[in-house]
């Protein structure tokens, strides 16, 4: 997508559950000298999207997956570049997602996201519900 090209966003890691992501807060600064919170909440909606998507994927399946709802809250300003981490939320059954999506055809799950701070803690964090479509 060009905003994301535009954002200079990059994968930092990927462990098969929690994907990293990465962009230089030259290229995401507010008038304050910190990160801007609709480039944190591009970033986390991104990597919730690619958690789901890529689970998909490893599971050989094909669908279509959109955001249905979600919630951030900004914690504490963020004065360096933007690292995010995405990963089902703690409730999250991805076995029964996975079926629900064979069976039905449809499926919904939770994400959390977090944008952390350079010394420890979050600066961000982002709850989400995803939906995946299958393809035909």
């Amino acid at each position: 997508m060009p905003p994301v090209a535009a954002m200079q966003v990059s994968i930092a890691g990927y462990d098969g559950k929690r994907l990293q992501l990465h962009a230089p807060l030259s290229h995401h600064i507010n008038d304050k000298g910190c990160a801007f919170g609709g480039s944190l909440a591009s970033m986390m909606t991104l990597a919730s999207w690619g958690v789901v998507s890529l689970g998909i994927e490893q599971a050989d399946l094909r669908a279509e997956v959109f955001v249905a709802d979600s919630q951030i809250r900004y914690l504490a300003p963020l004065f360096a570049d933007l690292d995010v981490h995405a990963e089902l939320a703690p409730d999250a059954d991805w076995r029964s997602f996975l079926t629900t999506l064979r069976e039905r055809g449809r499926a919904r799950t939770a994400l959390i996201a977090r944008a952390l701070l350079p010394e420890g803690g979050v600066a961000t964090e982002f709850t989400a519900r995803y939906v995946a479509i299958a393809k035909p």
